[in-house]
């Protein structure tokens, strides 16, 4: 059973499907391993990710190995109701329709979760609090993995105050997620969804960068690339710090909110831009966000600071203030790069959904030894991905002779 919104739409989210498996070498050659040893045979495996092509292609490639997969969206503006109903119709059981509100979406949920999984794997948290709520659909739960920086750190709160109720994998911080995806894969989406939003001009703007993790990293280079001028804020003198010397301007956001034209979010935070920051901002200033939540910029006190509230372009809402500005949220204020854009490249979540992959054949095989915690990666996966997609991309890298290795270890040989 599959609750999708048009299934006339199956023919072309397949083609969406079948074009990004093209670009993926990684999972492809994890797929086939899957195929032929079924280590997710008798299992069922629930997913809450962004509903597009590159999330649908994990699901198949779980579902290759044997296992019953369930999969759902994790934001009701990133679902792809074409991509929704074409994985429907290859025989995986999906529950995701575009622009739910906040109570069909977690009926969506809890439709995902009816099988009462083995495995699961989450995307901002979601999940874990569903579970949370609903404890008799965890009776069989083995365990899981979340790939967001948000959902780690409401995984790592619920571990420190003793609640988590089965072990999970922090796939955010393998390296061959953080290291391409947070900063290359937010790097390109963001500003690919943003332009293809607005169809303006990058260059010659103030672009401002809430926080400088690998996201803001990868948004900051993007911008300066594209010949913006740009600003970042921080609360890490280390991070801001690194900022200034890659080349950005650092400041407050209290300061930062006078000079932009075009905001972006990426601190997984709350108010981060708030009403004192609304009253001082340029007229058609640009307001997004590329954290999980839509809580970085508070979208109701904007609302409530506005004379009249209207759509100006698809996925663009104008808040008019009373001196006449207008502030411009893209997205509701919500994940830009797939609320209004199409995500990551497929390149970028090759190596994320391998390791993805890997880590749930990892706790399918060790999950009932492993204590109610947030486990890291083992390194043996990384690098495995890191080998396949180098293979996948037809590159090759040196090898240390035994000599060198001696040396290395510390022997004079």
């Amino acid at each position: 059973m599959s609750t999708v919104r048009d299934m006339s739409l199956a023919e072309y989210g397949r083609m969406k499907i079948l074009w990004v498996r093209d670009f993926m070498p990684a999972l492809s050659v994890i797929r086939d391993r899957f195929e032929a040893e079924q280590p997710f045979r008798g299992m069922k495996i629930t997913t809450s990710i962004h509903m597009e092509a590159k999330t649908a292609y994990l699901a198949l490639c779980l579902a290759a190995g044997g296992a019953e997969v369930h999969a759902t969206g994790c934001n009701p503006l990133s679902t792809q109701d074409d991509v929704a109903a074409g994985l429907a119709s290859l025989g995986v059981n999906t529950y995701a329709e575009y622009g739910v509100d906040k109570e069909q979406y977690e009926k969506l949920l809890l439709e995902a979760l009816a099988c009462k999984p083995n495995l699961i794997i989450d995307d901002g948290g979601d999940l874990v609090e569903t579970l949370y709520r609903h404890p008799e659909l965890a009776a069989e739960l083995i365990g899981g993995a979340e790939e967001t920086t948000t959902g780690i750190h409401r995984l790592k709160a619920r571990a420190k105050a003793g609640v988590l109720q089965f072990p999970m994998m922090n796939v955010n911080d393998a390296k061959c997620k953080h290291y391409y995806d947070n900063k290359y894969g937010t790097g390109q989406s963001v500003w690919d969804a943003i332009m293809h939003t607005t169809n303006l001009l990058v260059a010659g703007r103030t672009v401002v960068v809430a926080g400088y993790g690998y996201c803001g990293r990868g948004v900051a280079m993007r911008a300066k690339g594209m010949g913006a001028n740009v600003i970042v804020t921080e609360i890490d003198p280390i991070k801001a710090l690194e900022a200034s010397m890659d080349g950005c301007r650092v400041m407050p956001m209290d300061k930062a909110a006078r000079e932009g034209d075009i905001f972006v979010t990426t601190t997984g935070c709350r108010d981060v831009i708030t009403r004192r920051h609304f009253e001082v901002m340029k007229n058609n200033a640009f307001l997004s966000n590329a954290g999980h939540f839509n809580v970085e910029v508070n979208g109701e006190e904007l609302e409530n600071m506005a004379v009249r509230v209207y759509k100006r372009r698809n996925d663009i809402m104008g808040y008019e203030l009373p001196d006449g500005r207008t502030l411009n949220l893209l997205a509701e204020g919500r994940l830009v790069n797939l609320a209004s854009g199409n995500g990551h490249p497929a390149e970028i979540m090759d190596t994320s959904f391998a390791i993805q992959a890997l880590a749930m054949e990892y706790m399918a095989k060790n999950g009932r030894g492993l204590h109610r915690q947030v486990y890291e990666v083992p390194k043996e996966i990384d690098d495995e991905v890191s080998r396949i997609k180098l293979e996948g991309c037809g590159m090759e890298i040196d090898r240390l002779t035994p000599e060198q290795e001696a040396y290395m270890n510390g022997f004079e040989v």
